[in-house]
């Protein structure tokens, strides 16, 4: 639902959408509870106590005159046509592209964040308002095939994302997540209900890295997520950051690694990224052969696939059956060299190759 009225000039900040829509209401009542002269705000799960006239840990929820509000509906400081390998998704729509959005903070306290300049950057902010319908649109004459909300953690976006993801699926297009993993059980029922049909899902290491780095989060919530959304019928790969020093020990990997071989199956996808230091972060580069001893680990452990990431060109960026080890899929940075797949499966042996490969427009 677009509640903007159609000849209402575009306000260029979240700040300038206060009023001026209804939109900016959290919406449901699952999604707030008032408690006493506070409201509870269920949209992640750190599940702010927010008191008269204050903000949530994110700072995009504002407690106004007995009502819970978002500050981002539709605030954009980052659009791009990406291709789905960027998120990264590997066994989703291969070789398409997604138009993603980012807006503006985040519920995560990192401090390596690579996208820091607006995760770390309350509303208001400078920033576009852009519609669900315009969005919609812009990815139609964009070419692409799918939508994505990035960037920052989507999570925030969410009443944005409940009127994007229907829009979207009318004109065929997917919507993907690309996330913490970190929002409550109601507000991924709504994203799923709405179109949600792709998740990446940043695992950051284990409890105590949770609690240390990301600001008291607890990570099996966000094991949680991954097993709602996968029992849901939600395409799920998972992504680790393979920080020096912070999760890159062998106990924290195959922990990792097992957890998803048994939480989420042998065939959820594992990315295993390289960090480079970024915000208030200066440990050192990973190591390539840390990445690929963790590659190791995630085969040990019974993945069917695992992958390593800001590496370009490095062999275990391709795809390979589980069942011949034929090479099914050859890439070099984002781009698919090559794509052997037919019908989801291996043309050697037929196995059958877990992911989404149907056509999309």
């Amino acid at each position: 639902m677009n509640c903007r009225p159609a000849n209402a000039p575009e306000p260029r900040s979240a700040l300038a959408l206060l009023g001026k829509t209804k939109s900016v209401f959290v919406r449901g009542s699952q999604l707030s509870e008032k408690v006493d002269s506070k409201i509870r705000c269920n949209v992640c799960e750190r599940r702010c106590l927010l008191t008269p006239g204050g903000f949530g840990w994110c700072r995009t929820r504002l407690h106004r005159d007995g009502k819970l509000l978002t500050l981002i509906y539709g605030s954009v400081s980052s659009l791009a046509a990406n291709p789905i390998e960027k998120k990264p998704f590997y066994h989703f729509h291969p070789g398409t592209s997604a138009l993603t959005a980012g807006s503006w903070s985040c519920n995560f306290g990192c401090p390596w964040c690579q996208n820091w300049d607006i995760s770390k950057t309350p509303p208001p902010a400078r920033g576009r308002y852009v519609s669900p319908r315009r969005f919609v649109q812009l990815a139609i004459e964009s070419g692409c095939q799918g939508t994505s909300i990035s960037f920052n953690e989507p999570t925030l976006s969410l009443e944005w994302s409940l009127d994007v993801f229907p829009l979207a699926r009318r004109r065929g297009l997917y919507n993907t997540f690309v996330t913490n993993g970190y929002m409550t059980p109601e507000s991924l029922a709504l994203l799923i209900d709405a179109g949600l049909d792709a998740m990446n899902v940043d695992i950051k290491g284990d409890a105590e890295v949770g609690r240390k780095y990301c600001k008291t989060i607890d990570v099996e919530k966000v094991w949680h997520s991954c097993q709602l959304a996968r029992s849901r019928g939600v395409h799920i790969e998972v992504t680790s950051l393979v920080i020096p020093g912070v999760n890159d020990s062998e106990k924290t990997l195959h922990g990792i690694a097992s957890r998803i071989a048994t939480s989420l199956g042998r065939d959820v996808p594992w990315h295993i990224t390289r960090y480079y230091p970024a915000y208030q972060f200066s440990a050192p580069s990973t190591p390539v052969q840390t990445l690929e001893h963790a590659w190791e680990i995630g085969r040990e452990a019974g993945l069917d696939f695992v992958y390593m990431g800001n590496v370009p060109g490095d062999p275990h960026d391709d795809t390979h059956c589980p069942g011949c080890g034929e090479r099914l899929i050859r890439r070099h940075g984002f781009g698919v060299m090559e794509n052997k797949l037919r019908a989801g499966r291996c043309p050697h042996c037929n196995c059958a190759i877990a992911g989404v490969w149907s056509d999309v427009r």
